[in-house]
Formats: structure tokens, sequence, C-alpha cells
């Protein structure tokens, strides 16, 4: 029997509990639109970045695929398997949300579907916005064909209905620079939509007025290419120039994926793939008249709050809201922060403090992802002008946001802050921030360490933890990972924090032992763990062990799972269960009964080879009384999850956790326990 999951069957695994918020009839209706929106965007990186993956596996010399458990070619037929069963899924649900929104009398029209009282406003929108940003391209083969951008959706025409010979051509569709979606003038309290491919449709007469063409056939097209970024050895090349070349050889990437309208003409679809040379067969998906579903994410909400997630305002923090400094309020104890149940801009103000106190020497911050109108960065710029010393340690390597990380590094370096772009070889995903202040001459530091980036757009809909301490041991530590940053041939050495690659895996395996001795010695021993992705091969044989000697292992685990759950003779002791609900789970939380004198962690970590071995990770322990009392209720409620926690078992069949009792559903459940327990 297989004692790990592929991880990619995993991943799609996940993405289709992503589906199933679309599908569950109890989520809001434009929330389900949303939904497909999120899982269309998934299931564009999936094959951007694991398909990819898996097809230049396939191009290795076969001495090079002996350590793989499976080959490439065999797992690209189950996963393809996999994704033309999930794509009739989602246009099924697609359908049904349409349907169910006109009985909201919301109505999305096609180009054949626009009503009289609608073409003045069509006219006018086409006339001055849509038709500027329009570049039509004749096809011949006379002509070099035009690269298909990754990720853009086009319309191919199919241009007939004359005596001379019918045409091919091409469009662009401008979604990034107009928008996707436009609300037409309401009609009998009835409100209607028009996407852009539909209105392109409308107006190709127009468009192609100096034909005699009759029949103007559309059809949307796209291609998904490979996202891998391949950086040379050039020393004389600085990092900022090897990653920029990067990012433009990403959009002229190898072709992975062509989806097209099923009722594509055949001469015209035999064309474009000619002309493209795309012959994996196996990936030109024929699916339905639309495509880049991800737009939808942005879909408006037309001021239906029925149709939304209720909105939860953000719970006042008991021991910072209303307080003059938060810097002397850290001194005095540590604080969690729980996004997005608590408001980042607790965080934003308590870098503006730091910022403007004439006290506070040194700044320390490490940016993975930050927000597109980053107030991160204006605090940090601000902090300069006051005469602060910063230093940001800027990860450029941070997949599919490179290109605005180096607008932010060139940025803060022409405002005066210090930029470092990381480690050698190493990906910085830790997050950190250190600040210094000298209190009548003796030095005090603070340190934030969390599970998720400094990026207030996604606070709002990622949970995750931050931990404000002033803890000596802690911040020394703290301090010494941003020296490392700096100094990295330099030994560090560790007793509070963990810290990949260093001693992240050691220290998690040796927590596990811990749990193994204790149960052998008849004592009670439990592990919890809350991870986004676990598929790290070493610590699930490790936990398998656990198991085998009585260790009681609860999993809560958003994404990936290679673990195999409640098997006999195999993981009796595990149970696994994934959360899908308005917010995504991001939080990393890892508990060890340790004989009953529990063992609390934070991290920026998953349990991947990647987040143990190849990046830069910090975990750090938690000391508060108080904070770990929060932290263990939170996860006792998501464990009790009985309404959007599925479990996750050897065959990927995400069923959800049967209900006895009262219905929990835990991202209320925490809501209203933090209102009524840890509010102001």
């Amino acid at each position: 029997m297989a004692r790990h999951k592929n991880k990619e069957e995993s991943w799609l695994s996940f993405n289709e509990r992503v589906l199933q918020e679309a599908e569950d009839k109890s989520v809001p209706l434009i929330e389900r639109l949303r939904f497909l929106g999120i899982y269309s965007n998934n299931r564009d990186e999936f094959f951007r970045v694991r398909i990819a993956g898996l097809r230049r596996l396939v191009n290795l010399k076969k001495k090079e695929l002996k350590t793989l458990t499976q080959k490439p070619e065999a797992t690209l037929k189950t996963l393809q398997k996999i994704v033309v069963k999930q794509e009739a899924r989602f246009q099924k649900t697609y359908a049904k949300i349409i349907s169910e929104l006109e009985k909201e009398k919301i109505h999305i029209l096609s180009d054949t579907q626009i009503k009289e009282e609608h073409i003045p406003y069509l006219n006018h929108l086409f006339k001055n916005e849509i038709r500027p940003q329009l570049v039509p391209i004749m096809l011949g083969n006379q002509i070099d064909f035009p690269w298909l951008k990754d990720r853009v959706s086009y319309l191919a025409f199919h241009l007939s209905g004359v005596k001379h010979k019918a045409q091919f051509a091409l469009i662009e569709l401008p979604s990034k620079k107009i928008g996707r979606f436009f609300e037409l003038p309401s009609v009998e309290d009835k409100k209607y939509l028009i996407l852009l491919d539909d209105i392109v449709r409308f107006f190709a007469p127009q468009i192609f007025q100096i034909f005699d063409f009759k029949n103007f056939d559309a059809y949307s097209i796209k291609v998904t290419r490979d996202a891998e970024l391949d950086l040379d050895d050039d020393i004389s090349k600085s990092i900022i120039d090897k990653l920029s070349k990067s990012i433009k050889n990403r959009t002229t990437g190898d072709p992975v994926r062509f989806v097209h309208d099923k009722k594509i003409s055949k001469p015209l679809l035999n064309y474009i793939l000619q002309r493209i040379d795309f012959d994996q067969s196996s990936y030109v998906i024929s699916t339905g008249r639309y495509h880049n579903y991800r737009d939808f994410m942005r879909f408006p909400s037309l001021g239906k709050t029925k149709l939304l997630h209720q909105k939860q305002n953000p719970i006042p923090h008991k021991y910072l809201e209303g307080q003059k400094s938060y810097l002397n309020t850290i001194e005095k104890k540590d604080i969690l922060l729980y996004y997005p149940y608590h408001d980042f801009s607790y965080l934003i103000n308590l870098l503006r403090e730091a910022a403007i106190d004439p006290e506070v020497t040194k700044i320390k911050i490490n940016l993975y992802r930050v927000a597109e109108n980053s107030m991160i960065v204006n605090t940090l710029i601000n902090a300069v002008r006051n005469g602060k010393e910063v230093l940001a340690v800027i990860e450029l390597k941070a997949r599919f946001d490179e290109e605005a990380n180096i607008e932010w590094s060139e940025k803060l370096q022409e405002e005066g802050v210090r930029v470092i772009f990381g480690v050698q070889g190493l990906k910085v995903h830790a997050k950190l921030i250190l600040i210094e202040k000298k209190k009548k001459r003796t030095p005090i530091r603070y340190a934030h360490i969390g599970t998720g980036n400094f990026n207030e757009k996604t606070a709002h809909i990622y949970t995750d933890i931050s931990l404000l301490t002033a803890h000596k041991g802690i911040t020394s530590e703290v301090e010494r990972v941003f020296d490392f940053f700096e100094n990295p041939y330099k030994v560090k050495r560790y007793s509070h924090l963990f810290v990949s690659p260093f001693t992240t895996r050691r220290k998690f395996l040796s927590l596990i032992d811990n749990e193994i001795r204790n149960a052998q010695k008849g004592r009670e021993a439990y592990i919890i763990l809350k991870v986004n992705n676990l598929v790290d091969k070493e610590l699930i044989e490790k936990l398998y062990e656990a198991s085998d000697f009585g260790v009681k292992i609860k999993l809560i685990v958003r994404g990936m799972c290679g673990i195999i759950a409640s098997q006999k003779k195999l993981s009796e002791q595990i149970s696994a269960i994934s959360i899908i609900d308005k917010f995504l789970e991001h939080t990393r939380i890892a508990i060890f009964c340790n004989n009953k004198n529990e063992l609390q962690f934070i991290s920026s970590a998953d349990w991947m080879a990647r987040n143990l071995d190849n990046r830069v990770e910090v975990t750090v322990p938690i000391y508060d009384s108080k904070i770990k009392k929060l932290l263990k209720k939170i996860t006792e409620i998501q464990l009790s999850d009985n309404v959007k926690a599925r479990i996750i078992d050897k065959d990927f069949t995400n069923k959800y956790k049967k209900q006895t009792g009262k219905a929990i559903r835990s991202q209320n459940q925490v809501y209203q326990y933090l209102i009524e327990n840890y509010t102001s």
C-alpha cells in the first residue's frame, strides 16, 4: 500500500474543495461566482507551475528519474482525467449560478441578448472606451503569427459570407485595462451585465467594416505558459537584471495548455494550433464560451448585500485599542493579532508609531508580498524621512510578485531605505519585523513574527497570526536572523526560534520524538498541527511512527496533504480535515502535549521540503499563558467544525464531516469567541 499521496492529485483535491464552495447553495450567490474565480485562478497556476514542472521532468533522462515514485507521463495522464472531470463540474455549476442570478433579477447578457434600451449606452461605451484599446490582427500565412500571451483572453474570428476566401482574425481582450464586466442600464427593475467579450462580439461588424463579410463568428481562446523562472549564473549581472530578464522570458515560456470554445470552427482551430506549434494534444482543452474566469473574483456586488457574505467588523483588540503607545504595551506583555478578526491597521499603526517615535533608532523588516498601494512601504519611507535607520530584506523571487517587488525595492532605495535581496540560494519567506529604540540609553527591541505577508489587502481575506513581543531572548534571535541576511556565512545559534534551513526540520522531529517517548511511558501524548501543506516525506513518516506508538495526531491541512490518515496499521491515531470557507485559512500552528506542559508554536513554514530546507522560515514559541489558551481554543473550535470541514482521506473524496448535534462553522464561531472573550 502506498504511504504517501501524490501531491499534484492532492492539490487538485484542494481545488475541488474550492469548487464545492461554488456548488454550495448555502453560500451567497455572488460569493459562489467569486469562488469560481478563485478555482479558475488556482487551476491556471496549477498548469503554469505543476503541469509545466512535470512536462519538464518528461524531458529529463531516464537516469535522472529513478528517484521518482511514479513516471511523470503517468502522473500527467491521471491529472488530465481529474481536470476534465472538474471542468465539467465547473461549467455545470456556472450555468446553475447564472440561472439562480436570473431569479434574483440579475441577467448576464450575451451579444445576442442585448436589448434596444442598451444600444445607446453600448455605442458610447464602445466608441469611447473599448474600441481605442482594440488591436485586430488579420491572420494569414504570409505574416508571423502573433505571440499569444499567458493567461490573456483572445477572440479568434472566422470571417465569412462573401465571394472571396474566408479569413481569420485575432483580438486580444483588454480586460486588465478597462475591466471585464459592464453594468448596463436597468430595465423594469432588472439589473443587466455584459462581459467585454460579448461587447466585442456585438460590434464585430464595425471592427471589420472595411470588409464585406456577413458572418463574424468569434470564439474564445487562451494559452497557459510555463511560469518557471530560469536564472542564469552570470555573476556579472545583478539579481534585478537576471529577474527582469526572466520575468520577460516567463511571458514567452513554452505553452502547457491551449483552451478553446468547444464551438470553434475546425479550420480555425487547426490553423491556430499549427501556427503556434502546439502538439500537446492532451492539453488542448475544449470548454465553454468564456475563459479567464479568474476575473469573476472581482464580480461586482451590484448593491445586492443579501447575495454577499455578511460583513464582519474587525474586533477591537483587548490590549491595543485606545492605547497611546503600542510599543509600551508590547514591552509589558506579548500581543497576538489574528487577522481578519483583528484589523491589520494595528500593525500599520505600530510601524507608524515607530516611524515618528524619537527614541526609535532602527526598523528592520522582510517583505515577501505587499499590497499594490502598500501602506507598509509608505510607513518605512516615512521612518527614513524621520531619521530612522531602515533595512528592508526584499524577496525578489516571490512567485508572480517578482516584478512588483523589483519596483518596490527601487522605490525604497530611492527614498534612502537600505535594501538587500535575501540570501543567495535561499528564498526568504519569514515574516519578521524588528524595532529598536533607546530608552534612557538602554536599547530595547520589539519583534513581530507572523504566519502571513505584510499585505493589508490579503489580510482582509486570509486568516493569519502576528506575535508582537519584547521578549529579550526572542528579539535577540530575530536580530540574528537579520544579521544572517547581511552576513550569510556566519553560523548562528538559536535557543527560542526554529530557523529554516538550519533547525526547523530537526526541532519538529525532536518534538514528535518527545511525544513518542511520553506515549511509550503511558503518558498522555498528542499533536495538533495546522498548516497549508503537509507533504514532507520524512515528517510524514515520523508522524506515522508516532501514531504507531499511540500518539493522537489531529491535522488541519488546507491544501496539499501527502499523509494517508486513519488507516489500519499505518495511521490509526491520525485524523485530518481541511476547512474551506469565506476566509482563506493561512495560519500555521503546532501544539505538542509535552507531558501536559503544552508547547505551542506559530510559523511561516509549511511542512514541505522547500520550506524546511530551501527557504529562510521562522517558527516562534508561544510563552504567554493567555495567548496559549487562545490558540488552543481556536484550534479546538476548528477541529470541531462540522459545516465547512472536509475529511482528508486516501481517495480524495472531500466528504464533509457529519453533523452530530450543534452545527459548528468555525470561522463564525471563532469570531464570536473573540468578541465574547477578547474585546476591549
